[in-house]
């Protein structure tokens, strides 16, 4: 079954993190995308702080995308097992 949007969770500056999830079915999948890849994404200026769920969101189609990759790869990390996104991710 593909993943399908969850929910946005919150924007972390302290990690420089925005936290998301996906669906598997029933089942909630963790995901976090760096803000630095988000800013790469857009080959822009750095984002502030109180703009990052507005970028998320223009962006979320090819976030949610990569991360749906990630996850039939079985590319977990952290506990519980999630799914984390950098810049890395979407070179090449």
């Amino acid at each position: 079954m593909p993943l399908t949007s969850g929910r946005f969770i919150g924007h972390e500056q302290d990690r420089g993190i925005i936290q998301f999830s996906m669906h598997d079915g029933a089942k909630e999948i963790p995901c976090a995308i760096s803000t630095s890849a988000m800013d790469d994404l857009e080959r822009g200026p750095q984002t502030r702080p109180e703009h990052r769920e507005a970028q998320f969101t223009r962006l979320r189609d090819r976030i949610e995308t990569r991360a749906a990759s990630k996850y039939s790869a079985c590319e977990f990390e952290g506990t519980p097992p999630g799914i984390v996104l950098r810049s890395i991710d979407f070179r090449g």
